[in-house]
């Protein structure tokens, strides 16, 4: 059977009054302490007085002084002391002779006997002092004073007694007092707790703790079944949000992120930024933990302030290595497509020789195309590592014999490998983009001769590309806008991406591109990342 959950108002309110009742206990505890101990010293300092008092009495001191038979003095003493312990309503007054016997007493039975309390003995060798013994109602406090003659000779001893008061009676004499205080106590830690209750209720949108807590479990799982990675930083850059999918994609080992600071786990992590310029940064590509990922980062606002930032971002590693797949298949689709209507054109050139009869011509012919393929061919596969590139350099070739554009590559070219930030797919990109622009620049160019220079040169620290072309040329005032996104100098549409694609891919590799161009004479285009 389920419980039902006790709401966070009730809660706080028990929890109030339990505290109030027991602060009221503790503080009850000490304040009867202090009143027992205030009321002990006031009824010693009184008892002392009044003691000083009939030790100084001119008919006290010469009766106990005088030769008078025991009644006599016994009569007269205790008349005048009796009217004493009346007035200052003092529970006993016991006058002593030296011989210890009393001389007065509230209980006239007790005149005549001797005193055997073990703590009057100080008394009798003239000391003044206060004591506290249990008595047969409760504990007395008693004040003792020597009673001294003319010649300054001891004669007997005052005892002034009275009773302090028990904890009930302290709490009967003022228990109006603490039903008001407790009253008020309860009233006003009540409506304090009622009021606490409703504005934490309200900070938390109307939920009790067992929901907030139930909300919190399924947001976690939510984030972890997505298949994007997520995380979220408050404006610290303390982690808020750190999924499962984020530690798989980013290769982090750990479970227990939350409350770190970003920089402890991903010291290269781009989210920050968001924070300090406050603007969202959508489908930006980057290399983190050695993963391609591709990112949207956001701001975080509550009403209309930045708390945070959050990142949603894909693993583009296999999709990286699906586009690399692709892009080799139709590079090498387009270089068959060309080299089979080159080798029509070849075979009709060869059936044309033999057909005049021209056999050597024709013999010549087959073997200068052959040399001619194999001297390309073998070169890409000797300086260019990654066949899917040499496809690529080898396509364009042959759609610049169609273009009637002599792609020549330097031969001291080489490839071995690609730096690390980047995939094939930017490399294709960025290569492929260069050749197909030096074609637009010299498509509409009136020139003898066309021509396209690829150099792709490579040692332990750098890799460097350069096509030229000697085509129609950048504008001067046009070279700075040319990697804008969307910026054109052709009429067509579709047109204008390309360059800002292979900016962005540069700056990834963290390399450099210098454009250099003459109107009418070419343009040449170097690019250098540093490995």
């Amino acid at each position: 059977m389920k419980t039902k959950q006790i709401s966070m108002n009730s809660k706080i309110m028990s929890l109030t009054f339990f505290l109030i009742v027991f602060s009221l206990l503790v503080a009850g505890i000490f304040v009867l302490g202090n009143i027992m101990k205030t009321k002990e010293k006031e009824l010693g300092t009184e008892a002392m007085l009044i003691a000083r008092t009939v030790g100084k009495l001119p008919e006290i001191r010469e009766q106990l002084d005088s030769n008078n038979s025991f009644e006599k003095k016994s009569a007269t003493i205790n008349q005048t002391v009796e009217g004493i312990r009346v007035i200052n309503k003092a529970d006993y007054i016991v006058v002593l002779d030296m011989q210890h016997r009393r001389l007065s007493h509230p209980v006239k039975s007790m005149i005549g006997q001797t005193s055997n309390t073990v703590d009057e003995n100080a008394a009798f060798v003239e000391h003044y002092y206060i004591s506290k013994a249990k008595g047969e109602v409760g504990n007395v406090v008693r004040a003792f004073v020597p009673v001294m003659s003319e010649e300054h000779k001891q004669v007997g001893v005052v005892i002034v007694g009275y009773s302090l008061p028990t904890v009930f009676e302290i709490i009967k004499s003022i228990q109006n007092e603490i039903i008001i205080a407790t009253m008020l106590s309860l009233f006003f830690g009540a409506w304090g707790a009622w009021v606490l209750g409703r504005h934490m209720k309200k900070q938390m949108f109307g939920l009790e703790p067992h929901e907030i807590a139930r909300l919190y479990v399924e947001r976690t799982e939510t984030f972890n079944a997505m298949h994007e990675g997520i995380i979220a930083i408050d404006k610290e850059n303390t982690v808020t949000i750190f999924n499962k999918k984020a530690r798989q994609i980013l290769g982090v080992e750990g479970d227990d992120f939350i409350g770190k600071k970003i920089y402890h786990i991903l010291p290269d992590t781009r989210l920050p930024e968001i924070l300090d310029y406050n603007e969202p940064v959508y489908n930006k590509e980057l290399f983190i933990n050695q993963h391609s990922i591709m990112s949207n980062r956001v701001p975080i606002e509550v009403n209309n302030k930045t708390v945070g930032a959050i990142a949603i971002f894909q693993d583009r590693t296999e999709v990286n290595k699906l586009a690399e797949e692709l892009t080799g298949v139709q590079e090498f689709v387009q270089a068959l497509r060309i080299q089979n209507h080159e080798h029509k054109n070849k075979m009709h050139t060869v059936a044309g020789l033999l057909q005049l009869g021209h056999y050597d011509q024709a013999l010549a012919y087959i073997v200068k195309v052959k040399e001619q393929q194999d001297d390309i061919t073998n070169f890409l596969d000797e300086r260019i590592k990654n066949q899917n590139i040499s496809g690529l350099l080898l396509s364009k070739i042959n759609h610049g014999k169609e273009l009637g554009i002599e792609v020549e590559i330097d031969m001291n070219s080489q490839l071995s490998y690609l730096p690390e930030s980047l995939a094939f797919n930017d490399f294709v990109i960025l290569l492929g983009n260069l050749i197909e622009n030096a074609f637009d620049a010299l498509l509409n160019v009136e020139r003898e001769e066309k021509h396209v220079l690829i150099s792709i040169d490579q040692d332990e620290h750098t890799l460097s590309i350069l096509v030229e072309d000697n085509g129609a040329g950048i504008p001067n005032d046009k070279l700075e806008q040319i990697f804008q996104n969307g910026f054109t100098t052709k009429a067509q549409k579709n047109h204008g991406i390309g360059l800002y694609l292979i900016d962005g891919i540069v700056k990834k590799g963290n390399g450099t591109i210098e454009v250099s161009s003459t109107p009418g004479e070419g343009t040449s285009f170097f690019i250098t990342f540093y490995l």
